[in-house]
């Protein structure tokens, strides 16, 4: 096994445990609202300050990034995310509990920008792109982190204890892993504390992947719903079309680099923006579960690719360093993660929620067109470098 692959499997393992992390935490959020007694209200506060700190942290990753380099940022984001993750099983009041929730979405975030950045410098040793499998495996780490979660309930074992466990992992791994990953020794231009104007590229990437991940936030909040109350499918299948969708992403992220190599970055992004539309407008159209489970598998398939060609062709703005360039796209695309999931049900209220999956199925439209509509030379060159 060469150096490059060790480097590739080291940083692979870490991203998947960023995403154990995450999906660790979400499986129990159901015993943390039964530790604390909150109301749904309550819940959906605290829930709140995980993407507040994601969001206030990405500036600063961004910087501390260019300024430290993405090597030493990983270490450090790792160690406080593995940290913070038990503390929220061990706190013993909602005064300790918010402030643990926040920072803890904060670590995650300078861990993902960190990690990102990393891939972008192993993906140019390579000489094409390979971040997309690295997404691929921080999904599938969604699906280890749900079933470890259903174990540590079916046995009865407190949030805390299996917080604590997870964390162990997380610093045996990291100890192992570190040592593989690369030193960066020219981090580029633009770095800063503050998030500049973007520029035509990351404006143009932006957009893309804010409609991608609004797209996504829908489906992620929303799918079980829609199974429920459109397609009206049996009560214990209605998690079908969450899987379908999560299944389909994480498969397709793994295939996403292939693809890209072969046929391009525009015609992939296209094609996924055009799977996005044709998904949703058939689960529209005939909301029935095999059909209704089709689409949901076809929206999936178009998500996967979006992020990680986003991420991969900021990476090489000319303006900004990676670290900067990566902090400005998840910023634009983590405000439609975030207003996707309430415009849903407020269409759904004015409308009905087939109007608002069709409104998301545009969405899907727009990535195409803007994938399609070539007036920046400057956007062509850079998104069709392979």
């Amino acid at each position: 096994m060469t150096l490059l692959q060790k480097r590739r499997i080291a940083l692979g393992s870490l991203f998947f445990l960023a995403g154990l992390c995450f999906s660790s935490w979400a499986a129990r959020i159901p015993d943390i609202q039964m530790k604390f007694d909150m109301s749904e209200s309550q819940l959906g506060s605290l829930l709140l300050g995980l993407p507040v700190g994601s969001l206030l942290a990405l500036p600063l990753a961004g910087w501390s990034v260019y300024k430290f380099g993405s090597k030493i940022v990983v270490l450090l984001s790792a160690i406080s995310y593995m940290i913070f993750l038990p503390l929220i099983g061990f706190s013993e009041s909602l005064w300790m509990l918010v402030p643990v929730v926040f920072i803890f979405g904060m670590t995650g975030n300078m861990m993902n920008i960190s990690l990102n950045t990393q891939a972008l410098a192993l993906e140019d040793h390579y000489g094409r792109n390979i971040l997309g499998s690295f997404h691929g495996l921080w999904s599938l780490a969604g699906f280890t982190g749900a079933g470890i979660g259903a174990a540590m309930i079916f046995f009865g074992i407190l949030p805390k204890f299996h917080y604590l466990s997870i964390a162990v992992i997380v610093l045996v791994v990291l100890l192992i892993s570190y040592g593989f990953l690369l030193e960066e020794h020219d981090r580029g231009a633009g770095g800063g504390m503050v998030l500049k104007k973007p520029d035509d590229l990351l404006l143009r990437i932006g957009s893309i992947s804010f409609l991608g991940m609004l797209c996504e936030g829908c489906m992620f909040d929303w799918s079980g719903v829609y199974f429920k109350k459109v397609v009206e499918i049996d009560p214990g299948l209605i998690a079908l079309g969450y899987v379908s969708f999560m299944g389909a992403m994480a498969f397709g992220r793994f295939f996403s680099d292939r693809l890209t190599n072969r046929f391009g970055k525009i015609l992939v992004i296209r094609s996924s923006g055009m799977l996005i539309f044709s998904g949703l407008i058939l689960s529209v159209l005939f909301p029935v579960p095999h059909v209704a489970t089709i689409g949901f598998l076809l929206v999936g398939f178009g998500v996967a690719s979006i992020i990680p060609i986003a991420y991969s062709t900021a990476g090489r703005s000319k303006l900004y360093s990676p670290g900067v360039a990566l902090a400005i796209i998840s910023t634009i695309s983590f405000f439609g993660f975030l207003i996707g999931p309430p415009l849903i049900g407020f269409i759904a209220d004015l409308l009905s929620l087939k109007a608002s999956f069709t409104l998301v199925a545009f969405a899907g439209l727009g990535i195409a067109i803007l994938a399609t509509v070539r007036t920046q030379a400057f956007f062509i060159t850079q998104i069709e470098t392979k």
